[in-house]
């Protein structure tokens, strides 16, 4: 017998939305990962095709993350989810 949320997860597959839940559960865990300074001036907008699209408030915060941080956010993203789950993240002023 499976679980309720194994179920909703198989059903997620099948009806082709694993990578929308991976996207939620990235979501999630952003401020947990990456700290309150960080995700009070970000937010992930989508993943795409593995790649993680992250918007940044300030154009100094975009360069110590995409140059600084990216490494060490990217290791803790795949230690949870998976490195299959998030292949990069790319950072964008917005």
């Amino acid at each position: 017998m499976i679980s309720a949320g194994e179920g909703v997860v198989r059903l997620m597959k099948s009806l082709g939305l694993e990578e929308r839940l991976r996207e939620e559960q990235i979501r999630s865990a952003w401020r947990a990962i990456v700290g309150d300074f960080i995700a009070d001036n970000s937010q992930p907008l989508k993943l795409q095709a593995g790649v993680l699209i992250v918007q940044v408030l300030q154009p100094a915060l975009l360069y110590e993350l995409d140059r600084v941080l990216k490494a060490k956010i990217l290791a803790k993203f795949r230690e949870q989810f998976g490195a299959r789950t998030l292949k990069d993240i790319r950072f964008r002023i917005g």
